[in-house]
């Protein structure tokens, strides 16, 4: 990289040709085929459903752990608690890289690590084997869950992403529900052995489909191609993108790239809430890979197939909100309609203000009617408006987010994974302490309180949102597209816009940030 004055080869030259895209350029993924953008997006969210899937499915046999190593309890439950630690720590590196080398190298090489560390885990001959694996196998798979939001700000026009975000905001939480399912019958018939080979079949395929299938879709990265095979091919050295215009050395921005999420985390106070509302709603997730074998095995003595099959409502609740996903983006498209084409990103809190009671609505019947003498049918369907809250909630989140912070859309969902996902793990090892010295009942009462508390959060954003992104540093700056882009391209530009040379330095850095910003960067 060289200097403003420079080009990429170090030589001095005031006549450089800004290769940006072009309105309708087809190398933009935002006009690539709605089929081709459809598929890609189903191919990142099978992804997302597998990693979820994985992360649940060995809750089935916990007791099948602690028997082969002779270890207890609470120590079988600590593979499934080092993978969600993993799910907050991946992210905080993968997703600020995804923003200097692109996302498909990303996702090729953590799914190829996910794959390979799979494999200890099923054939582990003691439980520090399952620990390490698990935790590596954590942290490799939350990539892709942290550069899908991102994925899809790169295919998708603001006004497209609602339906889109649904697809891939259901996959955590189907993937979760569907696990301890089929994970209860096939520990049952085969052994938790079995439940790690059928995460290395499923993580083999996604690895495969992704490195193969998916193309790059991060503007950045195909200018930066786009520009290195113009100067190869015409000789000249003018043709630069944005980031090798940037004055300052690699390590320097690599530095900034990597604490960013931590910037966003603990001084966006946007960011910072709707990862407090994400945890509560992750640690009630990962709370059931509990509660429900209390409920249900302990209580109740069913078998751990059976008691996965109380799973299904969740998993129903979480389609049918799927299913409402077109009504609420038709309706987002009539504010957008109605603001002229640039409503505030506070559209998107509608469908929370309305969903999050659903939450401590389930989470009320789930605990009064989970006494051992009333039938199961209670427990067990109140799951439904928990899962269909759950998705609701999660895809107005992250739209939210991605609207609020869009240019450094990865970061913004690291930093809310980060949080959710260590309060995820603690979950899990609490959970069972939790609901011998509460009771039941007020156990998850407890946590139904916590979500009724939540439900503020959302109201609060709605009256205060515009305000806070005013003020902050780091927000999308959608002023600065009225005078640099037009239409709902933010991309678009002339391929040989000149730059000033002379220019004051500080001007063309600024002029510079803007730019960067449009492709998100962060």
């Amino acid at each position: 990289m060289g200097k403003t004055s420079k080009p990429p080869n170090g030589e001095t030259r005031h006549d450089y040709k800004l290769v940006e895209f072009a309105e309708g350029d087809p190398e933009n993924p935002k006009n690539w085929s709605k089929a081709y953008k459809w598929y890609i997006t189903m191919v990142v969210a099978l992804t997302c459903f597998i990693v979820a899937f994985c992360s649940s499915v060995i809750t089935a046999d916990v007791p099948g752990v602690s028997e082969s190593f002779n270890v207890s309890h609470e120590a079988a439950l600590v593979p499934i608690s080092v993978f969600v630690v993993g799910f907050g720590v991946g992210p905080m590196i993968f997703a600020p890289l995804s923003e200097i080398y692109g996302r498909r190298i990303i996702y090729g090489s953590t799914l190829l690590v996910a794959v390979i560390f799979v494999i200890p885990c099923a054939v582990a001959k003691n439980i520090g084997t399952l620990i390490v694996c698990r935790t590596l196998d954590g942290i490799a798979f939350s990539a892709p869950m942290t550069l899908v939001g991102g994925t899809l700000a790169d295919l998708w026009r603001n006004e497209e992403r609602g339906v889109p975000m649904a697809a891939f905001s259901a996959a955590p939480f189907i993937g979760p529900a569907i696990g301890p399912l089929v994970g209860g019958f096939l520990s049952d018939a085969a052994g938790w052995r079995w439940l790690y080979w059928l995460q290395l079949i499923l993580a083999f395929v996604a690895w495969v489909l992704i490195t193969f299938t998916v193309p790059e879709t991060y503007a950045p990265t195909i200018l930066a191609r786009r520009a290195a095979k113009l100067r190869k091919d015409s000789g000249d050295n003018g043709h630069v993108t944005e980031a090798e215009l940037d004055p300052r050395p690699f390590t320097a921005r690599l530095a900034v790239f990597l604490i960013r999420p931590f910037q966003l985390l603990f001084g966006e106070l946007i960011v910072f809430l709707m990862a407090l509302y994400m945890s509560v709603l992750y640690g009630l997730l990962y709370m059931f890979f509990v509660a429900y074998p209390i409920i249900f095995e302990v209580r109740k003595g069913y078998s751990s197939g059976i008691t996965g099959l109380m799973f299904i409502p969740v998993a129903v609740g979480v389609v049918l909100s799927a299913m409402c996903a077109p009504l609420v983006n038709k309706h987002y498209l009539t504010l957008v309609a109605k603001h002229n084409g640039r409503p505030p990103a506070e559209t998107r809190l509608i469908p929370m203000m309305v969903s999050c009671w659903c939450i401590p609505i389930g989470l009320f019947i789930f605990a009064w009617t989970s006494y051992e003498r009333l039938i199961w049918v209670g427990p067990c369907l109140a799951g439904l408006p928990v899962g269909f809250g759950f998705i609701f909630l999660y895809n107005a989140a992250n739209n939210y987010l991605v609207d609020s912070y869009q240019h450094q859309a990865a970061s913004a969902l690291a930093a809310k994974t980060c949080i959710r996902s260590f309060w995820g793990a603690g979950v899990v090892l609490f959970t069972e302490q939790m609901y011998d010295r509460m009771g039941d009942q007020w156990a998850s009462s407890l946590l139904a309180f916590l979500s009724l508390a939540c439900c503020a959060i959302p109201f609060l954003f709605w009256k205060y949102g515009a305000a806070i992104r005013k003020r902050s540093k780091y927000a999308y700056g959608g002023d600065d597209e009225e005078t640099t882009t037009s239409g709902s391209d933010l991309e678009t530009a002339n391929k040989n816009k000149p730059i000033n040379p002379n220019a004051p330095l500080h001007d063309d850095l600024e002029d510079l940030e803007r730019a960067r910003s449009y492709v998100a960067n962060p």
